[in-house]
């Protein structure tokens, strides 16, 4: 432990876990550290959930994270019934049950806002931070561990500061984070990074030990990731996507090391990344949020040269062998703070190639990837609109169907709106992929329908278009029945109809 804690001055400061829950008082506003499962406060959150429950009175906060938690903490949390208000991302079964019957509220936010909106106020102001770290440095300096996210608001902008100083996490994390935290809009300089693998920051978090109330030292690993293994279908997506990038290189839209590349989250993100492993492409980089399994399958096949991400998020499998490998990763790789992995400054910049997953997409390219038939949360934004409206292009990925063909993924209009047309580029399904850039309305359905819908749908999306022609109208729709397929899911369990449509 006294070769992770090195600043002596701090002995004095640790604490048991429940002494540190215990200074958390209801009503306060708590920024924990942690990005999908990596680098989270692990212990003092658990403990906190236990506390509320023992002393039986009424009793809650309001927490802000990076994204989502691991080791079930968002599911302990809600179960105790202390979360108040949850911002900006989650992906928990349990707290995702409570959001969408209204016990919990919950903010959707760009990953990238989060920290200006803390900075600047907007948001109720955080009373402890609870950090997870490998280390404190001889001056005090907080060094993160498998994750940044927006640890380093928190420790600027909160009253107090408690570090989780976690023994399990590598010491070897220790000289791969880049922290950098722009100052207050108006008052700050351009981001100057231009490059994936440039270092414009710290190597830790910079903070005032009077601000440190308590260390609790822990032993916990991160919680592995749930994606599961590339299957057909995400198989195929892939090579859609493969062919489209190939033929942009060709016609010399694209160097040929592609440009840096983004995944979103997930077992869909991350199997069609899997797919430049049989690919031609080499020497690739990746400025993204979440460094997955297909990653480091990429940096052990010499395929990528560099990865700059947020969070290192793996498999249980691919975790332990990561962490004892670490040495020949170290080099490859930096870790940031999630508004500069996430900023449209360097995004645009850089030009990145941003891939992301959808949950639907309509036939003029408006995606939803947030709320199943418009109305019940999944998870959460996170940064797919950082990059999509920012990239050089801007792809969404999709299975064409879903509960067997019960639901078709490609639907009139889509039931909730995160991403208009504007900012979507391509759509890719395992049926093809539809390159909407350059296209009016008209011809993005076409496309979208002809391109990546499943068979089983295309014949009824015809007659829904063909039926809006009648309408006329820059962007035809037929109102009353625009969402009439979410409508049949809802009464009947499928978006089929029971007739096939003809097209008219």
């Amino acid at each position: 432990m006294w070769e992770r804690l090195r600043d002596k001055r701090m002995a004095e400061k640790i604490v048991t876990a429940e002494e540190a829950a215990s200074w958390i008082e209801n009503g306060m506003t708590i920024g924990l550290s942690g990005f999908t499962r990596a680098g989270d406060s692990k212990v003092v959150p658990v403990t906190l959930a236990e506390r509320a429950k023992h002393e039986n009175q009424p009793f809650g906060v309001n927490v802000y994270t990076g994204a989502s938690m691991g080791a079930d903490i968002d599911s302990v949390m809600a179960e105790a019934g202390i979360v108040l208000k949850r911002l900006p991302f989650q992906a928990d079964a349990t707290m995702r049950k409570k959001i969408n019957d209204g016990s919990i509220m919950f903010v959707d936010q760009h990953l990238s806002h989060t920290a200006e909106l803390i900075r600047n106020g907007a948001l109720k102001h955080i009373d402890f931070a609870i950090v997870e770290a490998v280390a404190i440095t001889e001056d005090g300096m907080i060094i993160p561990s498998t994750s940044v996210g927006n640890s380093n608001i928190f420790v600027e902008q909160a009253d107090h500061v408690i570090i989780e100083l976690n023994l399990a996490q590598t010491d070897a994390l220790e000289g791969i984070h880049d922290i950098y935290t722009p100052a207050r809009q108006g008052e700050r300089e351009p981001i100057p990074l231009v490059a994936v693998d440039q270092r414009i920051g710290t190597k830790g978090i910079p903070v005032d030990p009077n601000k440190i109330k308590g260390i609790v030292v822990t032993n916990i690993m991160d919680s592995p990731s749930s994606i599961v293994q590339p299957d057909e279908e995400t198989a195929q997506i892939a090579a859609h996507l493969i062919n489209f990038l190939r033929d942009e290189v060709n016609a010399g839209r694209l160097p040929q090391n592609l440009a840096p590349l983004q995944s979103g989250i997930g077992s869909v993100a991350n199997a069609v990344f899997n797919g430049f492993l049989d690919s031609e492409f080499t020497d690739l980089t990746v400025y993204s949020e979440v460094l997955q399994d297909a990653v480091f399958d990429l940096l052990d096949a010499g395929k990528i040269a560099f990865a700059s991400g947020c969070s290192i998020t793996l498999t249980d499998e691919k975790m332990k062998h990561v962490t004892e490998n670490f040495a020949q990763y170290r080099d490859k790789l930096l870790l940031r703070p999630q508004e500069i992995t996430n900023h449209p400054e360097i995004i645009r910049r850089l030009g990145l190639i941003a891939i992301n997953t959808a949950i639907e997409a309509d036939i003029y390219g408006n995606v939803n990837s947030t709320n199943v038939s418009g109305t019940k949360m999944m998870n959460g934004i996170g940064g797919s609109g950082d990059f999509a409206r920012n990239s050089r292009l801007g792809i969404f990925v999709t299975k064409s169907i879903a509960k067997g063909g019960k639901i078709s993924s490609i639907v009139p209009f889509a039931s909730h709106v995160d991403h208009t047309e504007h900012d979507v580029d391509v759509i890719v399904t395992e049926q093809g992929l539809a390159d909407l850039r350059g296209l009016a309305p008209r011809e993005r359905a076409l496309k979208i329908i002809d391109n990546c819908a499943h068979p089983m749908y295309r014949e009824q999306l015809r007659a829904y278009y063909a039926e809006a022609l009648t309408r006329g109208g820059h962007t035809p729709h037929v109102l009353e029945k625009a969402l009439a397929w979410h409508v049949r899911y809802a009464e009947e369990g499928t978006m089929l109809e029971q007739e096939p449509a003809l097209v008219r």
